[in-house]
């Protein structure tokens, strides 16, 4: 550890005495550090930290220390954060990478125990739980119960992985969702390491694109795809170039009937149209006095939603008081305070603006109930645009709809066979179904899925009693939610239960339906369950246009039930209020959304409590003692995880009957020595993809069909369409993940027009088949495979099995107009080259119809374009040039060693 500018210094807080690097201190040499963003400080504290003169030099610290708000990025620097935290879905894989490398370092002749996380790493199981059970005081015990039959294999690997691996814990499953464990108990905010008798600002990464909600109480950290993830916890810093820093100014405060939900809904569509992309945001203002910890972490967690690589809040008072809710011990309190007023990094009211790329400005008070979808979170909708915005919407469906019936929409209209009716040409059409002693009518815009669920909104008292209160309301009027309604309650902690119980608002939710399902991420990530049968085969048979409304983050195609097109994100109130009108064809602003017990309309502005009631009770419902009684022994698990049959020794003895965990097969011949660069000719297009492909489009978390090659293969191992499970409690067999990439049922590959889900086109032939089997053919005839998309490939999660199933696949190159930041890291940490159409072309304006063989030329380390040449089959060329999105020195040694891993596994390896 280098200190070239004489930063480290000491402070006391308390009793306890630290050294730290000092800002400060280099303020003196550099005055422009005064001015710096809140994260900038932090990003130069770790430089400093860590200069070593080699990954971090004197001129990188220099370069920091001056930065410039206004220049494009250009300096590259290496950020080593301070821990890593995992959910299974992509911890299950990055352990099984870990535990691929230890076989790998063995085969090198290298020591396996020298694949180790050097710094904390801790994951939680949070993302198995499914709902299939609802409705009933049984739900929780039943979906607890079969999680765990589900995934016995997957939890005893983990708790292998956490005898075998040093500095390495598990939360088990059945606790709560990994950022809000992460907000509530395992996140320092400042770390004050007494071995070395040093303290530094807890920083992170994490193999979940939303790990940026940790940003609310003043951490640094952001999303990445596992395969960092691995490296950062082998001891690799995460190259980037210094990023811009956007300023949002926040006054005012939230007017009453407004949410966190609308604030972060408003947030995220005035950041997408500023254009944010990787950048930082940082929110500051007098705004933040009236802003609860929540609230910010709300807004911090959607900043994948928004574009940003993370969107942070400086820590001041309320970041102590929540760090006191929370249970967090005194001398953690007085250690926060003193280092963060030492560094110049608290935050006072009235403080002089730091340096900022770029301003944008939001009075509080301006902010409306809003939801936002029906397929994009940054598509925010006003409360009382809802009706227009579905009738919009839904229009061009039911023409689509009528068509693919071979007749027009007039004969649409006077259909009335098979009990199916129409009102007009343009209306919905009604289809009868029987379910629970209940006759009803489902139709377009049903609700049938209604999901207090995520991250993003469970972590927040305020929104949370407020579903709570309006259900009490609504009990108490008579009314109960429409019985077409899945509806569920999955908290992010077991504290929520808690809260809602003290609040007695338990048994309201309850009587609604909102029963505790789980403690993980369910609607939100695809673990909605099944539809009950009658209402999944009513959407089925007469192709309805139905909809969820959920309190989460995501609303992606397919993302949150194959049957369900349109998903609404809303707030825990809003879903409870849409739960009982069971349709979005309404407008809540005016409409009533049913009656009482006397058949007096109810409308939505007689159920909402005011924000009085709200912070009243959230005063007299919640305590410290809850949080520290909830994490009292969080590491524990429940009886069903301590008497788990666990595997022991430092190589994981691999089951190769097992359909969970399979040694993946990306060290097969490695050798020491570093591979040349691939050369690509003669490639075949695998899809030809639109705009906004997301990585559930690319790698689907959701179930798995039948008839998919996952769903086949699955069968051939003898596991049965019920035991199938999830594509994302799977992602340890490689087998199972290259068969569902580009398997999302709503993906549209234009190779293979008119159709949905992983179809292509086998060239030359022409011939339609699975993408899975395609791949394969071509694979056997050694020919490369490439992918052509638009704009923003990739967004979304940051999901390592979207660059890992398309390795597999056998792509070589995804050429797109742009790529969303995780993304395009995971494909060039997989050995997959990104390639962007320069400026105005695309595949649409070059003419390219995918049928093509591509060549490219100039491949070379360091390029920075490269040429390509399309031959079509009747010999003519279209050739173009585009841009080689491999962006850093560091990605290009990653890229020429095959991926991240390979470029860790060697540099161990020699340093044997």
């Amino acid at each position: 550890m280098t200190d070239s500018f004489g930063t480290r210094t000491n402070f006391t807080a308390g009793d306890r005495s630290f050294d730290y690097f000092s800002l400060p201190t280099l303020e003196k040499q550099f005055p422009n550090v005064a001015k710096l963003p809140y994260a900038q400080k932090i990003l130069l504290e770790n430089l400093l930290r860590h200069e070593d003169g080699s990954n971090v030099t004197k001129a990188d610290i220099e370069a920091m220390a001056n930065w410039d708000a206004k220049a494009e990025p250009e300096t590259e620097i290496a950020f080593t954060p301070a821990r890593v935290v995992l959910q299974d879905f992509t911890g299950v894989p990055a352990v099984v990478d870990l535990a691929a490398m230890r076989d790998a370092m063995k085969n090198l002749g290298g020591s396996p125990d020298k694949i180790n996380p050097l710094s904390p790493a801790e994951l939680v199981i949070d993302h198995s739980v499914m709902v299939d059970e609802y409705g009933t005081d049984k739900a929780f015990d039943l979906n607890a119960k079969l999680e765990f039959n589900r995934n016995k294999e997957r939890y005893a690997f983990l708790r292998w992985g956490q005898g075998a691996f040093d500095n390495f814990k598990v939360v088990p499953p059945d606790t709560g969702i990994v950022h809000q464990v992460n907000l509530e108990y395992l996140a320092r905010v400042v770390f004050g390491n007494e071995d070395k008798n040093l303290a530094y600002p807890d920083t992170l990464v994490g193999t979940d694109s939303h790990t940026t909600m940790i940003n609310g109480v003043g951490v640094l950290g952001w999303g990445v795809g596992g395969i960092e993830a691995e490296a950062a916890m082998l001891g690799q810093p995460i190259t980037m170039l210094i990023p811009q820093v956007v300023g949002f100014k926040l006054s005012g405060k939230l007017a009453e009937g407004t949410t966190a939900t609308d604030l972060v809904l408003t947030v995220t569509e005035m950041l997408r149209a500023k254009g944010v992309v990787g950048k930082f945001v940082e929110f500051f203002g007098d705004g933040l006095e009236d802003l609860a910890l929540a609230d910010r972490a709300t807004i911090a967690n959607m900043a994948p939603e928004y574009g940003a690589t993370c969107g942070i809040f400086p820590v001041d008072e309320e970041t102590l008081r929540y760090m006191e809710l929370t249970g967090r011990p005194q001398e953690q309190l007085d250690l926060t305070r003193e280092y963060a007023k030492a560094q110049g990094l608290w935050r006072e009211k009235g403080q002089p603006d730091a340096n900022y790329t770029d301003v944008l400005e939001l009075d509080l008070s301006t902010v409306q109930p809003s939801l936002a979808g029906p397929k994009r979170p940054q598509d925010r909708v006003l409360l009382s645009d809802m009706q227009e915005t579905y009738q919009r919407e839904v229009k061009p469906f039911m023409k689509s709809r009528a068509e693919k019936a071979g007749k027009s929409m007039e004969e649409s209209k006077m259909q009335s066979e098979s009990g199916i009716a129409s009102d007009s040409i343009d209306g919905p059409i009604h289809a009868p179904v029987s379910y629970k002693d209940a006759e009803f009518d489902l139709h377009d815009g049903s609700v049938v899925i209604a999901a207090i669920t995520s991250c993003t909104n469970t972590s927040n008292p305020a929104v949370m009693l407020a579903a709570g209160l309006v259900a009490r309301n609504a009990v108490a009027k008579g009314m109960q939610v429409k019985p077409w309604v899945k509806t569920s309650l999955a908290p992010g902690s077991k504290v929520v239960t808690e809260y809602l119980e003290k609040a007695g608002l338990d048994d309201d939710l309850d009587s609604l339906g909102f029963q505790l399902v789980g403690y993980g991420c369910t609607t939100c990530i695809g673990n909605s369950g099944p539809l009950p049968e009658p209402i999944g085969n009513a959407v089925r048979e007469h192709d309805l246009n139905v909809a969820s409304v959920l309190s989460g983050n995501r609303n992606f195609e397919g993302r949150v039930h194959g049957d369900v097109r349109m998903n609404f994100l809303a707030s825990p109130p809003l879903v409870v209020a849409y739960a009982l009108a069971g349709t979005i064809d309404i407008n809540l602003t005016q409409d009533a959304l049913g009656t009482d017990s006397e058949g007096n309309e109810v409308h939505l502005k007689d159920l909402w409590p005011s924000q009085k009631e709200i912070y009243d009770t959230i005063g007299s419902s919640l305590n410290s003692e809850m949080f520290k009684d909830s994490y009292g022994d969080v590491f524990a698990g429940d009886e069903r995880w301590q008497n788990l049959d666990v595997p022991e020794g430092e190589i994981y003895e691999w089951d190769t009957d097992s359909t969970y965990v399979q040694n993946p097969p990306y060290f097969e011949g490695m050798t020491v020595d570093v591979d040349d660069i691939p050369t690509i000719k003669g490639a075949r297009c695998l899809a030809k993809l639109g705009d906004s492909i997301t990585t559930d489009h690319i790698s689907p978390a959701g179930a798995i069909t039948q008839d998919s090659p996952a769903g086949q293969y699955l069968q051939e191992q003898g596991v049965k369409p019920s035991d199938f499970n999830s594509y994302g409690s799977r992602r340890g067999n490689h087998e199972v993940m290259m068969r569902g990439t580009f398997a999302n049922v709503r993906l549209r590959n234009q190779l293979a027009p008119g159709t949905e889900g992983g179809w292509t086109q086998y060239q030359p032939e022409g011939r339609e088949m699975f993408i899975y089997d395609a791949a394969m053919k071509y694979k056997d005839e050694g020919t490369p495979l490439v992918i052509i998309a638009g704009k923003e490939y990739g967004t979304g999660s940051s999901r390592d099995w979207a660059a890992k199933g398309t390795l597999l696949l056998g792509v070589k190159t995804v050429i797109a107009e742009s790529f969303e930041r995780i993304h395009r890291s995971n494909l060039v940490g997989m050995g997959v080259l990104p390639l962007q159409f320069n400026e105005g072309d695309s595949h649409e304006s070059l003419g390219l119809d995918g049928t093509e063989t591509y060549d490219i030329d100039g491949l070379s380390a360091g390029a920075k374009s490269v040429h390509i040449t399309a031959t079509q089959e009747s010999g003519e060329t279209i050739d173009f040039d585009a841009r080689v999105r491999i962006d850093t020195p560091k990605e290009w040694d990653y890229y020429q060693n095959g991926g991240i891993l390979h470029y860790v596994l060697r540099q161990l390896a020699q340093a044997a």
